[in-house]
């Protein structure tokens, strides 16, 4: 019996939950989950749900439901025993990294990582050390829009994949890749966004004397750092505390703020809404 996430975003109006229910009832779906969220301010209805049933007709239920639904709507429907494919980003530093790694090797992401791209090489040994390809595509005299082009040409060689995930890749990425992979792409970002934006945000939260320090994991967008948020953390310090202890602290909250992030977008629990999310 196959389990099934049914993702649906549309107007909202009255008995929608009704009339979802009783379609999945008719086509001898039982439903295992179901969450609902409607935004009073835009008039919009979320609705992710886990149905399961013998031999289900995605495309069937699909149009079943645009029947029922107000026009417009947006509705996806994953097989939850897909496996996603996933490539990640990096620069020099491992600890977001490592800490994706090792979930991969535990199997907790129910995704496969399709290779590694850096670039530098610093992480190489540490990524083939767990069989998992490594491409280094330097930046290295290069603009940053001559460099996008060589990764969008690299990837265009890859038969296929689902996300990127920045694991502190520090680049900025251009209009033309962000808009390639529109809503593809998750970011961590070392500070409590949108306070301290930009390059070494611990410094900035030093000169400022802040008791906490955190890390924003966001969609990214051609504004930067401001992307609609997926996950954040934080973790409390006080005045003994130097810029570089404060960076120190704010790596550990970094890597499970972008892992839980990694968790809620492989598990179909992000909804875009404008530069929001809704996570259901």
């Amino acid at each position: 019996m196959g389990i099934y996430r049914v993702l649906i975003k549309t107007y909202d109006q009255r008995e929608l939950v009704y009339k979802i229910s009783k379609l999945f009832s008719d086509m001898n779906l039982n439903i295992i989950a179901n969450s609902e969220y409607v935004d009073h301010d835009e008039n919009l209805f979320f609705m992710r749900s886990e149905v399961a049933g013998e031999n289900l007709n995605s495309y069937a239920l699909k149009n079943e439901l645009e029947n029922i639904l107000p026009i417009n709507s947006e509705i996806s429907i994953i097989d939850s025993s897909k496996r996603r494919r996933i490539i990640i980003f990096v620069t020099k530093e491992v600890h977001c990294l490592g800490d994706i790694l090792m979930r991969h090797v535990e199997d907790e992401l129910n995704a496969d990582i399709v290779e590694v791209i850096g670039n530098y090489n610093n992480l190489e040994n540490t990524v083939k050390k767990f069989d998992i390809k490594y491409i280094t595509i330097s930046h290295e005299n290069l603009s940053r829009e001559e460099h996008a082009l060589k990764i969008i040409e690299h990837l265009e060689t890859i038969e296929k994949f689902d996300y990127i995930i920045l694991a502190k890749y520090m680049r900025v990425l251009p209009a033309l890749f962000v808009e390639k992979y529109k809503h593809r792409i998750i970011n961590i970002h070392h500070s409590f966004l949108p306070a301290f934006v930009g390059a070494n945000p611990y410094k900035q939260a030093y000169e400022r004397g802040v008791k906490i320090i955190g890390a924003t994991a966001h969609f990214v967008t051609n504004d930067l750092d401001e992307g609609p948020i997926i996950e954040q953390g934080i973790a409390h310090i006080d005045h003994s505390y130097s810029w570089k202890d404060m960076q120190k602290a704010g790596r550990d909250v970094e890597k499970i703020v972008l892992s839980k992030a990694l968790k809620l977008l492989l598990e179909d629990r992000i909804f875009i809404n404008k530069n929001k999310t809704v996570i259901l």
